[in-house]
């Protein structure tokens, strides 16, 4: 079993930025973001493929951007413009296929613990 290990979670203000990052114990070709606010369910926010090619969704298209550094078989998130909407557990999570296909949350068999995001306004 992968072991995925999230960091750089904290507070920021609106407008602000963060980085996230994650360290697999195992190479994966598809590594995503997601994020649970209180009240809500888990979201898909951006996944990237061995590519290095990456997907949005729609309500960090712009302001989020996920990259990837094979060898040292990490993922970062950097997020900026943040707004307190951003709020939420933020989840590491990979799949052992070749390449990622959505951000649906079923598609994802391997998750980190989690880092805390707070945004306040």
């Amino acid at each position: 079993q992968v072991q995925l290990v999230e960091s750089g979670g904290g507070s920021a203000q609106a407008g602000g930025s963060l980085t996230l990052s994650c360290a697999s114990s195992e190479y994966r070709g598809c590594m995503a973001w997601f994020r649970r606010a209180p009240g809500n369910e888990r979201e898909g926010v951006a996944f990237i493929n061995s590519d290095h090619r990456g997907n949005y969704a729609d309500s960090v298209k712009d302001r989020f951007t996920i990259t990837r550094d094979n060898a040292e078989r990490t993922v970062t998130l950097r997020m900026n413009s943040l707004k307190p909407e951003d709020t939420a557990m933020y989840y590491c999570a990979a799949v052992s296929t070749w390449s990622c296909v959505t951000l649906r949350e079923d598609e994802y068999t391997e998750w980190g613990q989690g880092t805390q995001v707070t945004v306040s306004s």
